[in-house]
């Protein structure tokens, strides 16, 4: 998965300017989808002091919006460099980390963070990885932590397009595109020392916005927004 990954950042490198090559990485919608990553954070009650952690930071959507906000600590991985290097200089922290994603690890203490966030990071994991994922999660957060992850289900029509597409390129060069049900998540939370709080579908609009949001294509949302992708919200008990 990291060489197919690295790969594609390459070619998008190749094809386009660093900034665009590094927005399109991650899949475009870089500050609006950043905005609305960070409120979603914030409905479920991130305070500007708190310890967060960004697994499959990418190359520093949410991290660039957090920086506006979050006055804690702050720890991004993932498995290609490039895109670390990009998100480390546009957010110009340097008391924040960013570091390459050690398999399926957190590189941190037990019981140090209040957010652990994955954000279309379980869309390209096998279940069993993103179990144990989880795991280092729920390791890593302090009790009534809050886990919160983005996911493509069966159960939302516009999800079934990024199936079908997937279905054209087996045995192509794109990563791996995984539909979680929710009967898993809470098959999940059972094994886990978590309960659910939250599971909002990607299909309609469920997060406060505290200010307008232009998405690429100039079209501006207000009130509601949401990412397109499913969200659930698990707590550390």
């Amino acid at each position: 998965m990291k060489a197919t990954y690295e790969r594609h950042v390459k070619t998008l490198g190749d094809r386009h300017e660093r900034a665009r090559a590094m927005e399109l990485a991650i899949g475009g919608q870089f500050t609006a989808f950043g905005i609305i990553e960070r409120e979603i954070l914030v409905q479920y009650g991130l305070r500007p002091d708190d310890f967060v952690i960004d697994v499959g930071c990418g190359s520093g959507r949410l991290a660039k919006a957090l920086a506006e906000y979050l006055r804690g600590p702050y720890l991004g991985i993932d498995i290609v460099p490039d895109l670390l290097d990009y998100a480390r200089e546009i957010v110009g922290r340097p008391d924040w980390r960013f570091e390459v994603a050690p398999g399926l690890q957190i590189p941190e203490r037990p019981n140090a963070a209040d957010v652990v966030c994955f954000y279309s990071v379980f869309t390209h994991l096998l279940h069993e990885q993103s179990f144990v994922y989880l795991q280092e999660a729920c390791r890593v957060l302090k009790p009534g932590g809050l886990i919160v992850f983005s996911f493509l289900e069966f159960a939302i029509p516009s999800h079934w397009s990024v199936f079908t597409a997937t279905v054209a390129d087996i045995g192509g060069q794109h990563p791996l595109n995984v539909f979680i049900g929710r009967d898993a998540i809470h098959a999940w939370a059972e094994h886990l020392p978590v309960t659910v709080v939250a599971i909002h579908g990607g299909d309609k609009p469920h997060v406060p916005l505290r200010e307008p949001v232009t998405l690429d294509d100039d079209t501006v949302v207000s009130g509601l927004g949401n990412l397109g992708q499913s969200i659930c919200v698990l707590r550390r008990v």
